[in-house]
């Protein structure tokens, strides 16, 4: 009789739970995280081998696996949170200083309270709009492998498309490639993968956060920048639902007066894919330096999601469809508030920022 390919699976949650709970310094349980739970980990060989099960052994069996990370990730994320405050206890008590014969001087100006900032309120009402419209709200980590950041994502190494992002590679001391995620598409594997070991599909998410690329700032680009990427994977789903969310969003956002309009693209991950743009808010459509004359300003990329990203993750693409889009957060603060030049975001002038106080 062939053993059930999750028989190991106490003995690993076990072995992992007391690897954690023996760690005593920050460091060193950070580096054993991929080999805990990371992608090193064994609950990622035993997710793999769940495709040996019968279809309705799967459900049961991914749930169950799934239970066992998660205790050992909040196992993880307490002791680190332990660690971490008995660090920050550490350096505190090094530098302490006695202020007993400190004269407090009277502040000669007037102190004022600080508020989100401009992007930071942005995403709040991002996320608003599409709560509104149905979607759930995710997120994901910055600091990805090459695995999740390209390579599931249907762009291979060495292919050409990844002349398309300029990426910062990160050395951690790992044998995978590390980067600073480009976009914040990795997201959508992340989702999926958990979707597909769980049982919980469909999927209709968006996921906010910061990515990074090697640009030079401009008037529409910077090199630290958000972006919200939203997914969806149900059955029967067309390019027409794609450009109705898009259109419904670009209205509930921007305005009535704000149209948008799709273009033919190429992105490795869908297909079709098209770029969309939304009237520039700014000229409102005659032509200005942020617009580059056109009228038009590209908000971010769409498309049907490749049969080759599903295959990544174990979602049959002959019964589930679906599609993705991402835009930048800072664009659309710059859009929505009629802002001639991005860099202002990250100036910090103060009489900028008392604007949107």
């Amino acid at each position: 009789m062939t053993s059930s390919p999750l028989s190991t699976l106490g003995d690993e949650t076990a072995r992992a739970l007391a690897a954690i709970e023996a760690a005593d310094e920050l460091g060193a349980l950070d580096e054993s995280h991929a080999t805990l739970v990371g992608r090193r980990s064994a609950f990622v060989a035993l997710q793999r081998s769940l495709g040996t099960l019968a279809p309705e052994e799967r459900g049961a069996a991914g749930a169950t696996l799934q239970e066992a990370r998660r205790r050992v990730e909040e196992a993880f994320a307490a002791r680190r949170a332990l660690l971490e405050s008995r660090e920050r206890q550490r350096r505190l008590d090094a530098d302490r200083l006695d202020l007993g014969d400190v004269v407090v001087a009277q502040v000669p100006w007037r102190l004022t309270l600080g508020h989100p900032s401009l992007v930071a309120s942005t995403q709040r009402e991002l996320e608003d709009v599409f709560v509104a419209m149905g979607f759930k709200v995710a997120d994901g980590p910055e600091v990805e492998s090459d695995w999740y950041n390209f390579e599931a994502l249907n762009i291979p190494p060495a292919h050409p498309a990844r002349g398309m992002w300029d990426t910062f590679y990160v050395d951690l001391g790992e044998p995978e490639t590390v980067v600073l995620r480009t976009h914040t598409s990795p997201t959508q594997i992340h989702l999926m993968e958990a979707a597909v070991a769980g049982g919980t599909l469909p999927v209709h998410s968006v996921m906010p956060g910061r990515c990074y690329r090697r640009d030079t700032p401009d008037a529409r680009h910077l090199a630290a920048f958000h972006q919200v990427e939203g997914l969806v994977v149900d059955r029967d789903i067309t390019f027409a639902d794609l450009a109705g969310v898009i259109e419904t969003f670009t209205k509930a956002y921007f305005g009535e007066d704000i149209d948008a309009r799709l273009r033919p693209a190429y992105f490795p991950f869908t297909e079709p894919s098209a770029e969309f743009e939304i009237t520039c808010t700014i000229c409102r459509g005659a032509g200005c330096r942020t617009c580059s004359q056109t009228g038009w300003i590209e908000l971010g990329g769409c498309g049907m999601l490749d049969p080759a990203v599903f295959d990544a993750v174990g979602i049959d693409p002959e019964e589930w469809s679906g599609f993705a889009f991402g835009f930048g957060i800072d664009r659309c603060a710059q859009m929505r508030y009629q802002i001639a030049d991005m860099r202002a975001l990250i100036e910090n002038d103060v009489r900028f920022l008392e604007q949107f106080s």
